[in-house]
């Protein structure tokens, strides 16, 4: 499993993400867009020290990280706080996969989506219709994980 984190503006949303493929024993982190990198204080504070240890990258155009990955036979599973989209709790992913997170409030662009394979929504039980992108990522991949 990797995580693609687009265009992520927290650079302690950045370190989260790290921290939490730490925990999942994600196999690499793509950081794409803007997304901030390393070193960066304010991301090795929310990381504690799994900017050192997940395999990671800074790459500026995500479709081509995508076409790679696709190449490589990932399925790529966008996430979008949109009720209409199928829920995580139905959803039957491959071994293959990588996850795809986009910034808050817009979420991902138009043309990312159309390179996924399939879009999911984490079902929102509260009166907020969206998480925080960090925590998205880490109830997916729990959700996901087995665990």
């Amino acid at each position: 499993m990797v995580v693609i984190a687009h265009n992520i503006r927290s650079l302690f949303n950045v370190g989260a993400f790290f921290r939490t493929c730490d925990a999942f024993g994600v196999e690499h982190l793509y950081l794409t867009g803007y997304t901030a990198a390393p070193p960066r204080v304010e991301i090795s504070k929310t990381a504690l020290g799994a900017d050192a240890t997940v395999p990671w990258s800074k790459e500026r155009n995500v479709a081509m990280v995508m076409d790679r990955l696709h190449a490589d036979g990932y399925t790529i599973v966008a996430f979008e706080a949109d009720p209409c989209l199928p829920s995580i709790r139905h959803a039957t992913i491959p071994k293959k996969v990588a996850l795809l997170f986009g910034n808050e409030p817009d979420g991902l662009p138009r043309e990312v989506m159309a390179h996924t394979d399939l879009q999911l929504t984490i079902p929102m039980l509260g009166k907020k219709s969206s998480l925080n992108v960090a925590v998205a990522a880490g109830v997916a991949l729990y959700a996901l994980c087995g665990c």
